[in-house]
Protein backbone atom coordinates (compact mmCIF):
# COMPACT_ATOMS: atom_id res chain seq x y z
CA UNK A 1 0.00 0.00 0.00
CA UNK A 2 1.37 3.44 -0.95
CA UNK A 3 2.01 6.00 1.75
CA UNK A 4 -0.43 8.89 1.69
CA UNK A 5 -0.07 12.45 2.90
CA UNK A 6 -2.79 14.33 4.75
CA UNK A 7 -4.49 15.40 1.50
CA UNK A 8 -4.99 11.79 0.42
CA UNK A 9 -2.56 12.00 -2.53
CA UNK A 10 -0.26 9.04 -3.05
CA UNK A 11 3.51 9.22 -3.31
CA UNK A 12 3.36 7.18 -6.50
CA UNK A 13 4.11 9.13 -9.65
CA UNK A 14 1.98 8.76 -12.74
CA UNK A 15 3.62 7.24 -15.79
CA UNK A 16 4.36 9.59 -18.68
CA UNK A 17 1.09 10.47 -20.43
CA UNK A 18 -1.11 9.06 -17.66
CA UNK A 19 -2.09 12.51 -16.42
CA UNK A 20 -5.22 12.99 -18.48
CA UNK A 21 -7.01 15.55 -16.34
CA UNK A 22 -8.15 18.79 -17.97
CA UNK A 23 -5.54 21.55 -18.08
CA UNK A 24 -5.54 25.00 -19.63
CA UNK A 25 -3.13 27.92 -19.39
CA UNK A 26 -1.44 30.83 -21.08
CA UNK A 27 1.80 30.02 -22.85
CA UNK A 28 2.65 33.44 -24.27
CA UNK A 29 1.20 36.87 -24.99
CA UNK A 30 2.34 39.37 -27.60
CA UNK A 31 1.58 42.38 -29.77
CA UNK A 32 0.48 40.98 -33.11
CA UNK A 33 -0.20 44.35 -34.77
CA UNK A 34 0.07 47.94 -33.55
CA UNK A 35 -0.57 51.15 -35.40
CA UNK A 36 -0.74 54.71 -34.13
CA UNK A 37 -1.29 57.75 -36.27
CA UNK A 38 -2.04 61.37 -35.72
CA UNK A 39 -3.07 62.44 -39.22
CA UNK A 40 -3.70 66.12 -38.40
CA UNK A 41 -0.54 66.76 -36.38
CA UNK A 42 0.77 69.36 -35.71
CA UNK A 43 -2.51 71.30 -36.16
CA UNK A 44 -4.27 69.11 -33.60
CA UNK A 45 -1.87 70.46 -30.94
CA UNK A 46 -2.96 74.09 -31.40
CA UNK A 47 -4.13 75.86 -28.27
CA UNK A 48 -7.76 75.99 -29.42
CA UNK A 49 -7.84 72.20 -29.89
CA UNK A 50 -6.22 71.59 -26.51
CA UNK A 51 -9.18 73.33 -24.83
CA UNK A 52 -11.64 70.64 -25.87
CA UNK A 53 -11.83 67.01 -24.82
CA UNK A 54 -11.54 64.53 -27.67
CA UNK A 55 -14.57 62.48 -28.68
CA UNK A 56 -13.60 58.80 -28.50
CA UNK A 57 -14.94 55.95 -30.60
CA UNK A 58 -13.67 52.64 -29.19
CA UNK A 59 -14.36 49.23 -30.73
CA UNK A 60 -13.35 45.78 -29.51
CA UNK A 61 -13.20 42.41 -31.19
CA UNK A 62 -12.27 38.95 -29.95
CA UNK A 63 -11.08 36.14 -32.18
CA UNK A 64 -9.82 32.63 -31.66
CA UNK A 65 -7.82 30.38 -33.93
CA UNK A 66 -6.76 26.82 -33.26
CA UNK A 67 -3.06 26.69 -34.12
CA UNK A 68 -2.32 23.11 -33.07
CA UNK A 69 -3.93 20.08 -31.47
CA UNK A 70 -3.76 21.62 -28.01
CA UNK A 71 -3.03 25.28 -28.82
CA UNK A 72 -5.32 28.24 -29.44
CA UNK A 73 -4.50 31.84 -30.26
CA UNK A 74 -6.87 34.40 -28.79
CA UNK A 75 -6.75 37.90 -30.27
CA UNK A 76 -8.10 41.05 -28.70
CA UNK A 77 -8.49 43.79 -31.30
CA UNK A 78 -8.89 47.36 -30.08
CA UNK A 79 -9.55 50.27 -32.41
CA UNK A 80 -9.71 53.83 -31.09
CA UNK A 81 -10.53 56.96 -33.08
CA UNK A 82 -10.27 60.28 -31.29
CA UNK A 83 -11.65 63.48 -32.78
CA UNK A 84 -11.26 67.07 -31.66
CA UNK A 85 -13.92 69.03 -33.43
CA UNK A 86 -13.78 67.99 -37.06
CA UNK A 87 -10.14 66.86 -36.88
CA UNK A 88 -8.98 63.33 -36.22
CA UNK A 89 -6.61 63.65 -33.28
CA UNK A 90 -5.35 60.08 -33.33
CA UNK A 91 -6.11 56.52 -34.36
CA UNK A 92 -4.89 53.48 -32.46
CA UNK A 93 -5.23 50.01 -33.93
CA UNK A 94 -3.97 47.23 -31.65
CA UNK A 95 -4.21 43.48 -32.02
CA UNK A 96 -2.95 41.85 -28.84
CA UNK A 97 -2.80 38.08 -28.70
CA UNK A 98 -2.20 35.22 -26.35
CA UNK A 99 -1.27 31.62 -27.02
CA UNK A 100 -3.15 29.21 -24.78
CA UNK A 101 -2.65 25.52 -24.29
CA UNK A 102 -5.64 23.30 -23.55
CA UNK A 103 -5.53 19.58 -22.91
CA UNK A 104 -8.53 17.34 -22.26
CA UNK A 105 -10.90 20.29 -21.90
CA UNK A 106 -14.45 19.63 -23.16
CA UNK A 107 -15.70 22.01 -25.87
CA UNK A 108 -18.47 23.33 -23.59
CA UNK A 109 -15.75 24.56 -21.21
CA UNK A 110 -13.11 25.53 -23.77
CA UNK A 111 -15.24 27.99 -25.73
CA UNK A 112 -16.22 30.11 -22.68
CA UNK A 113 -12.59 30.16 -21.59
CA UNK A 114 -11.32 31.30 -24.98
CA UNK A 115 -14.01 33.96 -25.48
CA UNK A 116 -14.40 35.26 -21.91
CA UNK A 117 -11.56 34.29 -19.57
CA UNK A 118 -8.67 34.60 -22.03
CA UNK A 119 -9.61 38.17 -23.12
CA UNK A 120 -9.95 39.07 -19.43
CA UNK A 121 -6.35 37.92 -18.91
CA UNK A 122 -5.08 39.81 -21.99
CA UNK A 123 -6.98 43.09 -21.50
CA UNK A 124 -4.84 44.74 -18.77
CA UNK A 125 -1.74 44.39 -20.95
CA UNK A 126 -3.50 45.69 -24.06
CA UNK A 127 -4.90 48.58 -21.99
CA UNK A 128 -1.40 49.56 -20.90
CA UNK A 129 -0.15 49.51 -24.49
CA UNK A 130 -2.98 51.82 -25.60
CA UNK A 131 -2.21 54.19 -22.71
CA UNK A 132 1.52 54.17 -23.50
CA UNK A 133 1.14 54.76 -27.24
CA UNK A 134 -1.32 57.64 -26.78
CA UNK A 135 1.00 59.22 -24.21
CA UNK A 136 3.94 58.76 -26.57
CA UNK A 137 1.85 60.48 -29.27
CA UNK A 138 1.73 63.57 -26.99
CA UNK A 139 -1.86 63.03 -25.87
CA UNK A 140 -3.26 62.35 -22.43
CA UNK A 141 -2.86 58.60 -21.85
CA UNK A 142 -6.07 56.83 -22.79
CA UNK A 143 -7.06 54.50 -19.95
CA UNK A 144 -9.75 52.20 -21.29
CA UNK A 145 -12.50 51.26 -18.87
CA UNK A 146 -12.43 47.64 -17.66
CA UNK A 147 -14.60 45.24 -19.66
CA UNK A 148 -16.60 42.32 -18.29
CA UNK A 149 -15.92 39.80 -21.06
CA UNK A 150 -17.86 37.10 -19.18
CA UNK A 151 -21.06 39.16 -19.28
CA UNK A 152 -20.49 40.02 -22.94
CA UNK A 153 -20.06 36.33 -23.73
CA UNK A 154 -23.31 35.46 -21.90
CA UNK A 155 -25.18 38.22 -23.75
CA UNK A 156 -23.86 36.92 -27.07
CA UNK A 157 -25.00 33.37 -26.21
CA UNK A 158 -28.47 34.61 -25.27
CA UNK A 159 -28.75 36.61 -28.48
CA UNK A 160 -27.73 33.55 -30.53
CA UNK A 161 -30.31 31.39 -28.69
CA UNK A 162 -33.06 33.95 -29.31
CA UNK A 163 -32.11 34.18 -32.96
CA UNK A 164 -32.15 30.37 -33.26
CA UNK A 165 -35.58 30.22 -31.59
CA UNK A 166 -36.84 32.90 -34.00
CA UNK A 167 -35.59 30.92 -36.99
CA UNK A 168 -37.16 27.68 -35.69
CA UNK A 169 -40.41 29.49 -34.79
CA UNK A 170 -40.68 31.01 -38.28
CA UNK A 171 -40.00 27.76 -40.13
Amino acid sequence: MDEQDISGATDATLPNGADNGPAIGMISQYVKDLSFESPTAPAVFSSENQQQAPQMDVEFGIGTTQVGDEFHEVTLKIEVRAKMGDQTAFIVDLTYAGLFGARNVPEEHLRPFLLAQAPTLLFPFARRIVADVTRDGNFTPLLLDPIDFGTLYQQQLEAQEQQAEGVVGNA
